[in-house]
C-alpha cells in the first residue's frame, strides 16, 4: 500500500506504507556533498564534480547526498544591487548563475550515479521547484533559520527535512523543533558553526552531545567548514555520536581554484577514510561479549583456585584449604569467582585446580544472583537517568526460585501506597513475568526506559517510552522485555496477597517464597533473606 502526498494537484511524494506504519526516512550514515557555487556557473564542471562524487561514494560504498542551492535571483537580489553591490556574496551568486534547465540536467546526473538529492532553498519559490522536481531531501540553511516566510513553505514539500544550528540560540533550535514537530515533518538536525573556514577554537563538537541529549529522537549531523586536509574533527564527531556529514566539495582545474574550506574528491578520500577508521575504533555502543582474544589475554594473567592440601569429596571448602595462584587452567574457579561454602563433588589432590565440574554451589550462595541482579538494576536506572530516593522497599519477585531470576522476575519498587500508589517494575534483558491478575488493583504501566511486551488476555502489545497500558482488576496479564524495561505503575491502593496467579505451583506458594522484600537495596539483608 502507498501514501500519495499531493500538493498543488501535484503527487510530490510516494511513501510505502507497511501496515499502520508509515515508512520513515532513514537519516543514518549520510554524507552531505554541497555544490553550492563551486559549479562556477559550468554545466560541464558541474557534471564532472557530480560524477567524481558519484564514483567517490560507490567506491566507498557510502550513502552520498549530493546537494545544491536554489535562489531565484530575478527576485531574491534587490534591483538596486543587480548590476553593483559591494556584497561579495551577491557578486558571487550572479557571476555563476544557471538556469533551471541547466539544474535540471545536474540534478539528473546526480540520479543516474544513484545519489539522494537534496536542495537548500532560499526563497519560497524555490521550495516549489524543489517540490516539482523530486528531489529526495530539502535543507535549511542557518543563514534561513529565523526567515519565517521561508521556514513555512517548508512542511509543504512533504519531503525529509534537515536544518542546521549555525548562529541559533537554544531557544532558536527549540522553536524549530517544536514548529516542524508540530507539523509532522521528519527531520534531523545538524550541528553547525557559520565561520568559513572555522578556527580551531569555534569547532564545540561538543554540542553533538548536547544536541542528542536535549533531542534524544533525533539524528544529530554535522556540518563542517574546515580544512579539508585536517580529519581529526570528523573523527571527534564520530565519536560523539553524529550520524550525517556535510562538507562543500569542488575541482580545481587550471583556471579554477576552491575557497579554504571546500574538498577536492581526493580529500574527501582522506575524509571518508578518517570517519571509516573513527567507525571501527568507536566499536559497538554496548559490548555484549568480550572479544576472544582479550578473554585469552586476561585469562593468562589470572589467578585459578588450588587446593592447599588433599581433599575429599564431599568437603565443604574454607579459605585456608585453598590458595590463588597462576597459571588459571580452563574450567577452572577463578580467584574472583570464590566463595566460603563451595562443596566438592570429587576428590581434588594437593596443588590440583577447582574446576567446576568437581564442585557443587550450595543453595544458599544462591542469594548471589540477586545480590547481582542489584548491580545492573542500579545500571540500568543510572543509564535511563532515573533518580530515587534513600526511602524505598525492594521487591525481588522469583516466581521460579531465586536461580531462575534471571529468566523469570522482576525487581519492583515501592515508592508510594496510600489511597493511591506508585512503584518503579524494573526488568533486566530476557526477563519474563508470568500471567497473573488482581482483585482489588487497578493498575496504570508506563514505559520510563527500554521496550516492554505486555500480554492482556488474548492481545500483546509492545510498550515503548511514553506508552501507556491500563489493567482493570481481574484481567489476565503477564509482561516482558528483551532489551531491559523501566515502567512506571501508578494505580489504586495495593494489598498483599492480592494477585492470582494462572500457574497453579505459584498460586499454592506463600508470598514469602516467590518474593524476597527488603528495605532499600538489601544491603544487609539479602544475605539472610533466606
Amino acid at each position: 500500500m502507498y501514501l500519495l502526498i499531493i500538493r498543488s494537484g501535484i503527487i510530490i511524494k510516494l511513501s510505502r506504507i507497511n501496515k499502520m506504519n508509515i515508512k520513515t526516512f532513514d537519516f543514518n550514515n549520510l554524507f552531505v556533498f554541497d555544490l553550492a557555487n563551486n559549479h562556477q556557473g559550468d554545466v560541464n564542471h558541474a557534471l564532472k564534480i557530480i560524477k567524481n562524487i558519484g564514483q567517490l561514494c560507490k567506491k566507498n560504498r557510502i550513502r552520498g547526498v549530493f546537494k545544491f542551492q536554489y535562489r531565484q535571483l530575478d527576485s531574491f537580489i534587490h534591483p538596486s544591487h543587480k548590476e553593483n553591490s559591494d556584497n561579495k556574496h551577491i557578486n558571487r551568486f550572479l557571476s555563476t548563475k544557471l538556469n533551471q534547465n541547466d539544474f535540471q540536467l545536474l540534478f539528473d546526473e546526480a540520479k543516474k550515479y544513484d545519489l539522494l538529492t537534496m536542495c537548500t532553498p532560499f526563497d519560497e519559490e524555490s521550495v516549489e521547484i524543489i517540490t516539482k522536481m523530486g528531489f529526495d531531501l530539502i535543507k535549511l540553511a542557518s543563514c534561513s533559520a529565523k526567515d519565517w516566510p521561508l521556514l513555512e513553505k517548508f512542511p509543504e514539500s512533504g519531503l525529509p527535512i534537515i536544518f542546521s544550528t549555525g548562529g541559533l540560540s537554544i531557544s532558536g533550535i527549540d522553536d524549530l523543533v517544536s514548529f516542524f514537530t508540530h507539523q509532522g515533518c521528519e527531520f534531523a538536525i545538524m550541528h553547525c558553526i557559520s565561520i568559513y573556514p572555522i578556527p580551531e577554537n569555534n569547532f564545540y563538537l561538543d554540542q553533538i552531545d548536547f544536541l542528542k541529549k536535549r533531542y534524544p529522537d533525533r539524528v544529530i549531523g554535522w556540518s563542517t567548514h574546515e580544512d579539508p586536509d585536517d580529519t581529526c574533527p570528523i573523527s571527534i564527531a564520530v565519536a560523539k555520536g553524529a550520524k550525517i556529514f556535510e562538507r562543500h566539495v569542488g575541482i580545481e582545474t587550471d583556471n579554477i581554484k576552491l575557497n579554504s574550506y571546500s574538498s577536492t574528491p581526493e580529500q574527501l578520500q582522506k575524509w571518508i577514510t578518517a570517519y571509516k577508521k573513527a567507525v571501527n575504533l568507536c566499536g559497538v555502543k554496548k559490548l555484549e561479549g568480550r572479544p576472544s582474544l582479550e578473554v585469552e589475554s586476561i585469562d593468562l594473567l589470572s589467578r585459578g583456585v588450588y587446593a592447599k592440601e588433599n581433599i575429599k569429596a564431599g568437603t565443604t571448602l574454607k579459605r585456608s584449604q585453598v590458595f590463588f595462584a597462576m597459571p588459571y587452567e580452563e574450567g577452572q574457579l577463578k580467584s574472583g569467582e570464590w566463595k566460603e561454602g563451595i562443596k566438592t563433588t570429587d576428590e581434588i589432590r594437593l596443588n590440583n585446580s577447582v574446576k567446576y565440574k568437581n564442585i557443587s554451589i550450595p543453595e544458599k550462595l544462591k542469594m548471589q544472583v540477586l545480590k547481582s541482579a542489584v548491580h545492573e538494576v542500579k545500571a540500568l536506572l543510572n543509564q535511563a537517568q532515573i533518580k530515587l530516593n534513600s526511602e524505598f522497599e525492594v521487591e525481588y519477585s522469583h516466581h521460579y526460585g531465586i536461580e531462575n531470576f534471571k529468566e523469570f522476575g522482576v525487581v519492583i519498587i515501592n515508592c508510594i501506597n496510600r489511597e493511591y500508589c506508585k512503584k518503579l517494575l524494573i526488568q533486566l534483558p530476557g526477563q519474563k513475568h508470568p500471567y497473573h491478575h488482581h482483585r482489588l488493583k487497578e493498575e496504570t504501566f508506563q514505559v520510563l526506559y527500554g521496550e516492554m511486551t505486555i500480554h492482556i488476555d488474548d492481545h500483546t502489545r509492545v510498550l515503548r517510552p511514553g506508552d501507556t497500558c491500563l489493567v482493570l482488576p481481574g484481567v489476565w496479564h503477564s509482561f516482558s522485555t528483551e532489551i531491559g524495561a523501566i515502567v512506571e505503575e501508578v494505580s489504586t491502593t495495593h494489598f498483599n496477597n492480592d494477585s492470582i496467579y494462572k500457574d497453579k505451583k505459584i498460586q499454592k506458594m506463600k508470598r514469602d517464597e516467590r518474593k524476597t522484600t527488603v528495605d532499600h537495596w538489601g544491603r544487609y539483608q539479602i544475605p539472610s533473606s533466606k
